[in-house]
């Protein structure tokens, strides 16, 4: 039997992601932890899990598959949900807890479920109208509210007293669920949040009608009606979003805040002892303000207002208050060239300190994530004081949680492709088992700081080469987009980039202006430009790599290759620097930033009715004709995020240009690939044709 390959595997196993543990919660007391985990690194299902951090032992609390029979039946809510989530697994994929994490709260094929965390570990189903979404256990462990049918109801955590609590308007409303915006572009998963006393639920009311309608249909079953979608393009009108204050005793107040000015609701948090903060932001996303909200009459008081004459970064769970009593929020500092914590007036972490983001806040400080390096992500606690002290390894990429004593670890690093998932409590360190498979090929990445600007970038030869026996051709494998990084000081992210390179390539992945990790200047290079900047790194990478390696690549053999952002980036390419870039694959690309979402596209483009030549100088349908290199379009037929109008729309104005060039339609796949047998068949097309014109 031949040995199976890598696309093969990697599809198998989700790339490699199932039966890893992930989405863990740890009880306040750091008493348990509660995770995600499959029963094989080739099934999906996620079970829910929960571990004493001391002794290490396990306890299964929800299995799926002895909760319910048959395939998942997942309505169009729930499949847009994950969609916008990147989820691709099934069975137990989100949980909520009460605050000392003694129920858990899942819903499973529609259906609702709560596990006792902290007794024998039973699990209840409940009989309720469907199908369910989000539910959400109130602090105390009484309540569980949940979506239902576009409204927002609540059920006592014994199954009885089931009820409403919010119903839409009208049939284009939703309560309690996240708009688009927000799930797609802000980082916000959720639309409604448990007071710290469990009295009221803060709901978010989105109205969809302003949006325009458009329509996903799958050509490939013409018995199958067109799915509406309400698509925010760039420069039309967003949904409107609002917020109630529902208490559980029937009372209703509207959260009052000036929403023709701050129209993105970027964030909530409700603390104990304190009033619901929001953060709202305008749409160029140069104005925020955090308010405070009276949680009896909805009246708004400004707590603080920011301004950034480029865009101001969503920060998820950075705005809230310090246990002193002072706002904490997440800020560019433009002088340091830093993001830093601020509180209230003052800066709290020190010049220098690239901070990614918060993860978790307690009375000693907040663990946060940082990047000592450009591709390192290392957690660190910057006490109130604004003292730092690092936690965990600081040279690879790692990522954690910490509650009540008990931290834990999920560590990767640039030489190993093994992930450590660790417990660290009681003086003691504890492993969380992994029952993922290890991939059949180890990367060998070597990171240059290239050109000027020292751009990572990661290169990587096949394991059989022999340094100056024969010239490569080059493969670029970029994304390349704003807010994203690819070179990463991980080796599992560079499986494919590895397993391409063995096909006879050198592969070559650069973070260019845009990507994070270096700052607010590096970030904002890219403000009103996502064309320029973006592919001349391109180029100075390549350029870096082709004289590190004169004997071992091959210039006058380049090709490129990229998905979304990199896809419409490797068009970009071929288009513009056809004698540096001899072939491109480009996949989902964007290639008209008018049809792209508006939170996306305005913070980087502005508006497009302000300065339309920012857009014309972005797209790529107005240089159809300058094509002279093979180019791939792949794009799937039901992606809601990057519409297939965009390729069909760049095939057409190549066609009409004359100039040949091919097109993969992938029928059922959304912006995600997440179907095995298309993920690995996708690739090998890939190879294919890179082979054919570079080769």
């Amino acid at each position: 039997m031949e040995p199976e390959s890598f696309p093969r595997h990697s599809a198998r196993t989700r790339a490699f992601t199932a039966g890893a543990p992930r989405l863990f919660t740890i009880s306040p007391d750091g008493a348990r932890v509660l995770f995600v985990r499959s029963a094989s690194g080739t099934d999906p299902v996620g079970r829910l899990w929960a571990m004493d951090p001391v002794t290490g032992a396990e306890q299964l609390l929800a299995d799926p598959a002895a909760l319910h029979e048959g395939a998942e039946d997942l309505s169009p809510e729930e499949q847009a949900r994950r969609e916008r989530m990147r989820e691709g697994n099934a069975g137990i994929v989100g949980y909520a807890t009460d605050r000392d994490v003694t129920t858990a709260a899942f819903a499973l094929s529609g259906g609702l479920y709560s596990a006792d965390v902290s007794g024998a570990g039973a699990v209840r189903g409940f009989d309720l109208p469907g199908p369910v979404l989000d539910p959400r256990p109130s602090p105390d462990g009484a309540w569980i509210a949940y979506v239902a049918g576009r409204s927002l109801r609540v059920v006592a955590a014994d199954g009885t007293r089931d009820r409403l609590l919010a119903e839409p308007a009208h049939e284009r409303e939703t309560c309690g669920l996240v708009d688009f915006v927000a799930a797609e572009e802000l980082g916000r998963s959720r639309g409604f949040w448990w007071s710290p006393d469990s009295s009221t639920v803060l709901v978010e009311r989105v109205d969809e009608s302003p949006v325009q309608e458009w329509w996903i249909a799958d050509p490939v079953h013409p018995d199958r009606p067109p799915r509406s979608h309400r698509y925010p393009a760039a420069g039309t009108a967003n949904a409107d979003v609002r917020l109630e204050l529902v208490g559980l005793d029937g009372s209703v107040a509207a959260a009052t805040w000036d929403r023709d000015r701050h129209p993105y609701l970027v964030d909530v948090a409700w603390q104990p002892g304190r009033n619901p903060l929001i953060v709202v932001m305008s749409r160029s996303q140069q104005d925020q303000a955090v308010l405070e909200i009276d949680p009896l009459t909805g009246a708004p008081r400004v707590v603080a207002e920011i301004h950034d004459d480029a865009w101001i970064d969503a920060a998820p769970g950075a705005t809230r208050w310090s246990p002193q009593g002072q706002l904490m929020t997440l800020r560019a500092d433009r002088d340091s060239d830093t993001y830093r914590l601020q509180a209230d007036d003052g800066w709290l972490s020190p010049a220098g300190l690239q901070i990614r983001g918060v993860i978790d806040v307690d009375e000693s400080g907040a663990l946060v994530s940082t990047a000592p390096h450009p591709h390192v992500c290392a957690l660190a606690e910057v006490g109130w004081d604004g003292s730092v002290a690092p936690v965990g390894p600081q040279d690879g990429w790692t990522i954690g949680r910490r509650a009540g004593g008990t931290t834990v670890l999920v560590s990767r690093r640039l030489d190993s492709v093994e992930v450590e998932h660790q417990v660290v409590a009681g003086g003691g360190t504890r492993t969380v088992p992994s029952l993922a498979e290890r991939p059949q090929v180890t990367p060998v990445v070597q990171v240059l700081e290239a050109g000027d600007r020292a751009l990572r970038t990661a290169v990587l030869f096949p394991h059989d080469h022999v340094p100056g026996s024969r010239r490569l051709p080059v493969l670029l494998a970029p994304y390349a987009g704003p807010h994203h990084q690819e070179v990463v000081a991980s080796a599992r992210a560079f499986g494919e980039s590895q397993w391409l390179a063995d096909q006879g390539f050198c592969v070559v992945v650069a973070d260019g202006r845009g990507t994070p990790g270096r700052g607010p200047a590096f970030e904002r290079a890219v403000h009103r430009d996502l064309a320029g900047p973006v592919l001349e790194d391109q180029i100075s990478a390549l350029d870096a790599v082709l004289a590190r390696w004169p004997e071992d690549t091959d210039g006058d053999r380049v090709g490129i290759r990229g998905w979304s952002f990199g896809g419409y980036l490797a068009a970009l390419a071929v288009l513009r620097r056809p004698e540096r870039v001899h072939a491109a694959v480009a996949g989902a690309p964007v290639t008209e930033w008018r049809w792209y979402d508006t939170a996306y596209t305005e913070r980087y483009l502005g508006h497009p009715d302000e300065d339309p030549s920012v857009y014309d100088g972005c797209g790529l349908l107005a240089e159809a004709a300058r094509l002279r290199r093979p180019l791939l379009l792949m794009h799937g037929l039901t992606d809601d995020n990057v519409v297939v109008a965009h390729s069909l729309a760049l095939s057409a104005a190549l066609t009409v240009a004359g100039r040949p060039h091919e097109v993969l339609p992938l029928s059922g796949v959304t912006h995600m690939t997440p179907q095995p047998e298309v993920a690995e068949n996708k690739l090998l097309i890939e190879l294919d044709f890179l082979r054919r014109h570079l080769t």
